[in-house]
């Protein structure tokens, strides 16, 4: 496969607008057997003589609408329900899925990772408004359509459990389940039909595809290290799958397409991670290797879910931890905005202001907002500085800001905050 059906593969799928939840309905047919419902995550459902295997079930509010699409194709039976990692938005529905005679089949480490999720639940509530609608308003569509069934965010024990491989048959249908934990989780999971060369991934390398990993999301998680993500890259490719059906949109369709997207993915992780080490040992800083660390452009690959900045930080951190061996600062609870603030206090706010938008003018957004936090936090009501944070976050946004979901997300959510903060 030539590199330009790798190219056009992530030119197609360019970043954060893939990312806006699209509910089928009528469930849209992969196959004569493989049906997919959409979503936050998509869930899929695979149809034998035998019944139904329902692969990953959505959130709580959103399992109602993926029932009842999949019941007016296959109502059942459903030996088996697998979830190919234990988010919220892959297990939220195993509880309105399960029938007398039900097996829900996780990895090993599914409950691991829910406990993970609980323990910040409170917080990851907080931050998801950031980047996901929590208003409710697509959960009160879906009850609306499905009046009177039970829509809860279910915290589901497995049946069956396994540590690297499970085989299953359901009727006509051979299933295997093959263990991945470098994906998004540590229980992350793929699910092979090897009578049909096809592979359900899902989010296993996050739900655009080839787009650079978060090895740590914005909205916050564990680090996921780079080895068992290239692991788990090098897995699916000994496979050979002929389709590739992600946690988002069409399936990838073609063996030599899916084998050289995989391999520039995995190559690129790499690369960035040798590369990464390689600065650190020679002692560079972790801000200057974010900035010199880019990817050649035979191993470009999108980023419009992570990015090559972001990897280079948490790789440094999961080697080296949080304290970047730069200033004494770092090791005690002092914002620097509140010591800048004591400068603000000497020179006046309106020449650090004045400061600020020359930065702006000179394409320096970042040192504009350092400068307006410090006046804000000496006067937390300084238009000037509110005015700055907002033109500092726009110009961000217009400098290729708004390529990254996660970036995108929070620089409009910022810009929403000043703005209201100036009575908009």
């Amino acid at each position: 496969m030539s590199a330009s059906g790798v190219d056009r593969l992530i030119d197609e799928r360019p970043g954060k607008e893939l990312l806006t939840p699209v509910y089928d309905d009528p469930a849209h047919a992969l196959t004569d057997f493989l049906y997919r419902s959409g979503g936050t995550t998509a869930a899929y459902m695979l149809v034998s003589d035998a019944g139904r295997v329902i692969v990953n079930t959505g959130l709580g509010y959103e399992a109602p609408h993926h029932k009842r699409v999949f019941d007016a194709v296959c109502p059942g039976p459903t030996p088996y329900i697998v979830t190919t990692q234990a988010h919220v938005d892959h297990v939220g529905g195993v509880g309105l899925f399960r029938e007398a005679g039900t097996q829900y089949v996780a990895q090993a480490n599914n409950q691991a990772c829910q406990h993970d999720d609980e323990r910040i639940a409170s917080l990851r509530l907080q931050t998801a408004g950031i980047w996901f609608d929590v208003s409710g308003r697509r959960a009160r569509e879906i009850a609306a359509e499905n009046p009177g069934v039970p829509m809860r965010q279910d915290r589901p024990v497995p049946d069956v459990t396994f540590d690297d491989r499970l085989e299953l048959s359901v009727g006509n249908l051979e299933l295997e389940l093959l263990s991945t934990p470098g994906g998004e989780t540590i229980d992350s999971c793929v699910l092979w039909l090897p009578q049909h060369g096809i592979c359900l991934i899902s989010n296993l390398v996050g739900p655009l595809f080839p787009h650079f990993p978060n090895l740590n999301t914005l909205r916050g998680d564990r680090y996921r290290l780079v080895e068992p993500y290239l692991a788990a890259i090098r897995r699916v490719r000994e496979l050979e799958p002929s389709v590739l059906v992600t946690g988002r949109h069409e399936p990838i369709v073609g063996r030599e397409l899916i084998d050289a997207a995989l391999a520039r993915l995995h190559d690129a992780v790499d690369y960035v991670h040798t590369e990464t080490l390689a600065a650190m040992n020679a002692g560079k800083d972790v801000t200057t290797i974010m900035r010199e660390v880019r990817l050649p452009e035979a191993l470009r690959v999108g980023q419009g879910y992570g990015t090559v900045a972001w990897g280079v930080r948490t790789i440094w951190e999961t080697y080296m931890g949080w304290f970047h061996l730069r200033s004494t600062t770092d090791l005690y609870p002092l914002e620097p905005a509140a010591a800048f603030a004591q400068l603000v206090d000497l020179v006046g706010p309106d020449a650090v202001i004045g400061r600020a938008r020359e930065n702006l003018a000179a394409g320096e957004a970042v040192a504009a907002i350092h400068l307006a936090e410090a006046v804000l936090h000496h006067q937390a009501d300084h238009i000037g500085a509110v005015e700055v944070m907002i033109d500092a976050h726009q110009a961000l946004l217009n400098a290729g800001g708004d390529v990254s979901f996660w970036e995108s997300g929070w620089l409009h959510h910022q810009l929403e905050r000043w703005r209201l903060s100036r009575g908009e």
